[in-house]
């Protein structure tokens, strides 16, 4: 009896029940395989010597090191600034940032803030434009702290928010695409959930989802078509309540922030969407302002392998904690 001829013999129920189990061992296997080819089930960050230390340009280029997972903060507001080959951008958003900052600084003296920008491996003069503005405005409000080889933005942010001493911290892109002035409605917003004084893990989300109809105009089929199927994914696998996952402008209280980053695994463009979703396992607070944001020429706009990328990222944030590969245990990530 060939092959043939042996299908003919089965009764269809019974081919329909051998397609089931050997889908279901398909599965199990790919789930097996992710379980045994994850080596590490909480992240480890390490550390190269030159990236524990900031230079101060007003003496000599002398290193002092960066704190690093400190509990308590020192000062009001840490700004952190992933930048990567942003030397032409990278002063307008320092200009408007510093312009803000110390009006704020005028109007309320106790005011304190730090502005750390990670530079991730730039092949241009980021780090160089970058000590300009530490040598004109000291380290105690500017640091740069420089990685030998590039990580990714969520890496970048990472480090840097590991590295700084705010009471509050927030991310914000060196493009200078968000207004800065808008951290103004995120800081009403994170009172409303925390209180002036309160030190309690809350995260509010810069969203630019009420500009979503202008820009689906504006863009290609192909462009909404990825947007749209990263929405879903993020949504079915992920996190749902947050409808811009990805706005580069976030302001966490620092028990937010170390709860959530030193539990993240995800070094590059879906760190966000890991990131949130910890955040939303551990039941912190999360919310959404809407923020001015305008097109900046020469924005690092996601290729197309990269949202492939992305996809597939989000697939396995989702399978990994699901087997158990990828545990949230923050603050007890091992680092060097």
């Amino acid at each position: 009896m060939d092959f043939l001829e042996f299908l003919r013999s089965v009764s269809p129920v019974t081919i329909f029940y051998a397609l089931i189990l050997l889908i279901l061992g398909f599965i199990i296997t790919i789930l097996i395989v992710i379980r045994l080819t994850t080596w590490n089930s909480v992240p480890m960050i390490s550390r190269l010597e030159s990236e524990k230390c900031y230079k101060d340009p007003n003496k000599n280029n002398a290193t002092y090191p960066f704190p690093f997972m400190e509990e308590e903060g020192s000062i009001d507001l840490a700004v952190i600034v992933p930048s990567y080959n942003e030397e032409e951008r990278l002063p307008i958003m320092m200009n408007e940032t510093l312009e803000y900052l110390e009006n704020e600084k005028k109007n309320k003296p106790s005011f304190t803030y730090e502005i750390i920008v990670v530079d991730d491996g730039s092949r241009d003069e980021t780090s160089k434009v970058a000590l300009e503005y530490v040598k004109k405005y000291g380290v105690h409000k500017i640091r740069l702290l420089t990685l030998e080889k590039n990580r990714g933005k969520g890496g970048a942010v990472r480090i840097g928010v590991l590295s700084s001493r705010g009471r509050r911290i927030l991310m914000v892109d060196a493009d200078g695409a968000s207004k800065f002035s808008d951290l103004s409605r995120l800081q009403i917003a994170l009172e409303d959930l925390n209180g002036k004084k309160g030190n309690k893990a809350v995260i509010v989300c810069g969203s630019r989802s009420h500009l979503q109809d202008e820009a689906v105009a504006e863009r290609s089929f192909l462009r909404n078509f990825l947007m749209y199927g990263f929405h879903f994914l993020v949504w079915s696998l992920c996190v749902r309540g947050i409808k811009d996952t990805q706005c580069g402008f976030k302001l966490f209280t620092r028990p937010a922030a170390l709860l959530t980053f030193s539990a993240l695994h995800v070094e590059r463009w879906a760190f966000d969407v890991e990131l949130l979703y910890i955040a939303q396992q551990l039941k912190i607070p999360l919310v959404e302002v809407a923020i001015n944001w305008k097109e900046i020429d020469g924005s690092k706009m996601i290729p197309f392998w990269s949202w492939l990328q992305m996809g597939k990222d989000l697939l396995l944030i989702s399978l990994r904690y699901v087997v158990g590969a990828w545990k949230i245990e923050p603050m007890k990530l091992k680092s060097q």
